[in-house]
This record gives C-alpha cells, structure tokens and sequence, in this order.
C-alpha cells in the first residue's frame, strides 16, 4: 500500500483537493450532488477527456500541442457537413478518427522530423486551421442536422451512456498501454532522455511523430462525440479546449518536461478543472472567477513540479515509470 501511494503520490494529493471540494460544495448546496447534475458534468468533460488522453501522451514525450482547438473545430465542422450529405454516423467514425489523425502528422512531421520546437510549429497550425476554416466557411455553421446523427439517433439517455463508454474505453485502452506495452514505456523514455532513449534502440523521432497522430486521432473522435451532442455545429467550435486539455494534464501531475505522469492523473485533472465552474455556480460566486481559479490551480501545479525536478538529484532517471508500474 505504501507503494502505490508513492507511485501516485502527485495524483493522491490532486484527488484530495478534488474531493474537498465536493464535500465544501455538497455541505454548501446539496443540489450539486443530484444525479442529473454529475451526470451533466461527466458528460460535459468527455471529450475534454479524450483529448486530455492524447495530451498527455505528446507532453509525456517532452512536447506540446497547442493546435487541439483548431483541429478540433475543423473535426466538428466536417462532422456536421458529413451528416448533411446523409453519412451514417457510424461511419464517420473512422472518417473522423482519420482527419483526425492526418492533420496531428501534420505537425508530427515538423515536430519529429525536421526538429522545429513542438510550441511554435502547434502555434502556427492553430491559426492555420481556424482562419482556414473561417475562410472556407465564411463563419456559417452547420444547421438542421438530421435526427439520425444527434446522439447517434439512438435518443438522449442512450447517446449519453455511448459517450460515456468510448471515453471510459480510451481512457483504460491507453492508461493500460503506457503500463503494459514497450510503446508506452518507449514514451516515457523518449521524454525523459532521448539520447539515451535512442541509445538503448527506441527511434525518438517515431516515437514524437505517433504521439501527435495519435492526438490528431483522438482529436476527432472526441469532435464527433461533440457534435452528436447538438443540432447545430457551430465553425468557432473548440475554442480555448487546448488550454483545457494542458491545464488538465499538468494539474494531474504529467510533468511539462515530459518523462513524466499517468492517465489516472489526467482523469483527475480533468475532473478537478471541469467541476470548478459548475461548483461556484451551486454556491453563489460569479462563475468568471473559474478562469482566475484554474489559472492559479495550473501555477500552483508547474511550480510544484519544478520544485520536485530542483530536489531531484541529477543522474537518476526512472524513464516515468514510477507513476504508472
């Protein structure tokens, strides 16, 4: 028991807060704790979720996507368009996982290959794929969507509870593979020292080039679940969501620099974050304090972590592996 505790040591303490807050809120307004409202809240963050998952792959490797928003504003549009020309919901899912995919390597490539820092190639594609999809669409959304394609025609209670399950299998699909597979722990190798990563046989350049398809993939997968969710997609979709995806990754405890983290410790992250605006709402404080509060929570969580890499003594490397073996 001790430890596990040590190995989730970063994720235990974010839980804690998590819960305090509940318990305060629920002491506070009782209401918050009604079904329909946790199931609005859980429901609200998965595909906040889903991406967070992907995130936090790409942070793990020592990288950083900040274009998820764009990306995913181009997935939702296209969703919509697809639905309009009488595409099966069904097959927009491959459909969507692909242009997913496709524009992560876009920045995979620049990233991986031709080693352009991960910050400034991700900054440039988020302009990219918002004004193009601006241009291209003139800033119209996509409106009368057919009934088949809101929660997959399958009726509210049921879409709810599809979303759910694909965001719970994503999140213990890759949680179990960066435990169990050589690919998960060749991420944490490649961000903890990629010299030495590529020295012991791991290619760094493959491994940061996945990493950023698998986001673009996840990207789209989590744009449909949106889109399904509304009877209009509007162009301006997923705006400020990488802040969102980031700020729950390091706040779970995935350390910037990459080498790293957990998928638990982003399932928390998420969590803590998307419950805070809902929480001041239920106790009676303007919700515009949810940006101030995050904001201070994500500072509080990067000057935790460089606090713990100055006291860490230089040489010792654990590849990332104690917060997921």
């Amino acid at each position: 028991m001790r430890s596990l505790f040590a190995r989730y040591k970063r994720e235990a303490s974010v839980a804690a807060a998590y819960l305090l807050l509940v318990l305060i809120v629920a002491v506070i307004a009782p209401s918050f704790l009604q079904a329909t409202n946790l199931r609005d809240l859980v429901i609200n963050n998965a595909s906040v979720l889903i991406i967070a998952v992907g995130m936090t792959l790409v942070i793990l490797t020592g990288e950083i996507d900040i274009s998820v928003g764009s990306q995913f504003a181009v997935c939702t549009y296209l969703a919509g368009v697809l639905a309009k020309e009488g595409v099966s919901p069904l097959l927009m899912i491959p459909l969507l996982l692909l242009v997913g995919a496709m524009l992560g390597a876009v920045g995979g490539y620049f990233v991986a290959f031709l080693r352009m820092p991960s910050i400034v190639v991700t900054l440039a594609l988020m302009v990219a794929w918002r004004d193009g999809l601006r241009w291209l669409t003139e800033g119209k959304w996509v409106q009368d969507l057919p009934k088949n394609f809101q929660w997959f025609g399958l009726g509210q209670a049921i879409g709810q509870v599809v979303v759910f399950s694909v965001a719970l299998f994503v999140l213990i699909a890759f949680g179990w593979a960066l435990r169990n597979l050589s690919a998960g722990r060749s991420i944490y190798a490649v961000g903890s020292d990629a010299e030495a990563a590529r020295l012991s046989g791991i290619n760094p350049k493959r491994v940061v080039f996945i990493t950023f398809v698998f986001m673009g993939a996840l990207v789209g997968l989590a744009a449909l679940l949106s889109a399904i969710r509304f009877s209009i997609v509007p162009s301006n979709a997923g705006v400020g969501l990488e802040l969102k995806a980031i700020a729950a990754v390091v706040v779970g405890g995935t350390a910037i620099t990459g080498g790293r983290g957990s998928i638990v410790g982003t399932l928390i992250g998420v969590a803590l974050l998307g419950t805070i605006g809902t929480a001041l709402t239920f106790i009676g404080i303007n919700p515009f304090w949810e940006k101030a509060i995050q904001g201070g929570i994500i500072l509080a969580a990067v000057v935790s972590d460089v606090l713990v890499g100055r006291l860490t003594k230089p040489g010792i490397r654990d590849f990332g592996l104690r917060s997921e073996t």
